[in-house]
């Protein structure tokens, strides 16, 4: 599994809720620098949260800002080495709080450890809209219970990797195939985004979830992988660029259109947090 891929499965899905205005706090939280490699394959990276316990592993500073005000990555407006600056973190639910407003936690954590300062702004975005076509056939699943713990975590291994989105919805890349299951529509948008060269914005209005498959040619796939290590804030070297640039960037949303489902390109107007300062090391444990 390449650095690229690793990091793509980690930011998926962070941004999940706004933070309100009187933030609840974690009890207690350890910060520390994730590790200068990408985790080994079998490690389990992103979120996991349960009762009294969040556990965030091999996220950057943007994922942790985007998570913490409600927004995805290309809507922080911020200086480039938050997107490399990794830190896994450990935090304690105070008894009286529940796990869904770990999120608001996020943000009192982020201003008083890292110092962060923002204000939102509104700024038009190219971007795609997420649509159906009139040939869209696929049924939407029977509902499931949703779980207990939430987790949006990953594993990779020898044959790709495997992202659990939580609620039962997941994400297996490899193989030069991308396979989405028990997916609603925004999460399929969040996911696609990660492929193509500007946002999207699910604007299909459907319901429900669905196990959609995309099957690609394995240099269409590579360049997938590239783009999604581009979008994720990945340094990459020359000859994989230039793969960029020479390989074809359509791949996904022709995949997508095949099945009835078609990305619009538009101008879309979009909140954006605008970072005015952070601190690169939190202050002390």
């Amino acid at each position: 599994m390449t650095r690229g891929a690793i990091v793509l499965v980690v930011s998926l899905a962070i941004a999940v809720a706004a933070a309100a205005q009187d933030a609840p706090h974690f009890e207690v939280a350890v910060i520390k620098p994730s590790s200068s490699e990408p985790p080994a394959p079998g490690t389990a990276v992103g979120l996991r949260i349960t009762q009294r316990q969040a556990r965030f592993t091999y996220l950057s500073l943007k994922d942790y800002i985007g998570m913490a005000y409600g927004v995805r990555v290309y809507q922080i407006a911020a200086p480039d080495w938050i997107s490399s600056a990794r830190f896994d973190i450990t935090a304690t639910i105070p008894e009286d709080q529940q796990a869904k407003d770990v999120t608001k936690m996020m943000a009192a954590l982020l201003e008083e450890r890292f110092h962060l300062k923002s204000h939102r702004e509104t700024r038009d975005f190219p971007a795609y809209a997420l649509e159906t076509l009139p040939g869209f056939a696929l049924e939407p699943l029977t509902a499931d219970a949703p779980g207990g713990a939430f987790s949006v975590t990953s594993t990779s291994g020898p044959n790709g990797a495997v992202v659990d989105l939580g609620d039962g919805a997941s994400l297996e890349i490899g193989n030069n195939r991308i396979e989405f299951k028990k997916v609603t529509f925004a999460q399929l948008a969040g996911v696609v985004e990660r492929f193509v060269d500007r946002p999207v914005i699910d604007q299909s209005k459907r319901e429900g979830r669905f196990n959609i498959a995309l099957d690609l040619m394995a240099e269409d796939f590579q360049v997938a992988m590239i783009r999604s290590a581009v979008n994720a804030g990945v340094p990459l070297p020359g000859p994989a660029l230039r793969l960029l640039e020479t390989g074809s960037n359509s791949a996904v949303p022709d995949a997508l259109k095949t099945l009835g489902i078609s990305l619009q390109a538009k101008k879309l107007p979009m909140e954006v947090v605008a970072i005015d300062s952070i601190d690169r090391i939190p202050t002390e444990n």
